[in-house]
């Protein structure tokens, strides 16, 4: 986030001033600075703009995702695109690309209906350790061994045995879905 920094302590002894500087700012937004390491910084936003932001990024999921699900083209379009946002995807092999491909725009809608990044965030994170793994080829042999410490490596959508057994509740199977 680009714009206004202010340290905590600006905050708790000049809480006007801060609020002038956000109210005057582009992004009608300041980040603060905190001092502890163990702590994150906080980013101080008007409510307003909060919920353009919210609206802009639900708008733009709603459109990719029916683009998706009604063009082949756009999907071919999205996996030779993909290298831009996450260059990493080089190293997963073309089956795992638009197995990745498919899974966030699956994980776009769902996060998108519950006002939560998170789950898009974890999914990439997988993707990304998944594709740290085939950059590494020792690592990839030493992981995709069979009856090793550590099992064989799955791509994130896959479930393991484990977590696709049947649920008592309805039967179905799937990632977290333990019985």
């Amino acid at each position: 986030m680009a714009g206004l920094d202010v340290n905590i302590s600006e905050l708790s002894l000049h809480p006007r001033r801060v609020v002038e500087q956000l109210e005057r700012s582009p992004s009608r937004s300041v980040r603060i600075r905190r001092r502890e390491k163990d702590q994150q910084d906080l980013v101080l936003v008007t409510a307003e703009r909060a919920e353009q932001v919210v609206a802009a990024a639900s708008a733009t999921t709603k459109i990719f995702v029916e683009l998706m699900r009604r063009s082949d083209l756009a999907v071919t379009l999205a996996t030779e695109v993909l290298p831009a946002a996450f260059p990493w995807v080089r190293y997963l092999p073309k089956e795992d690309v638009q197995r990745f491909v498919a899974e966030l725009v699956e994980t776009l809608e769902r996060a998108d209906s519950l006002g939560n990044p998170a789950p898009v965030a974890t999914l990439v994170a997988a993707w990304k350790q998944t594709a740290e793994v085939h950059a590494d080829p020792e690592l990839a042999a030493i992981l995709g061994q069979e009856g090793s410490a550590f099992g064989g490596t799955r791509p994130p959508g896959k479930p393991s045995l484990r977590e696709s057994r049947p649920s008592k509740v309805d039967g179905t199977t799937g990632p977290g879905r333990v019985s």
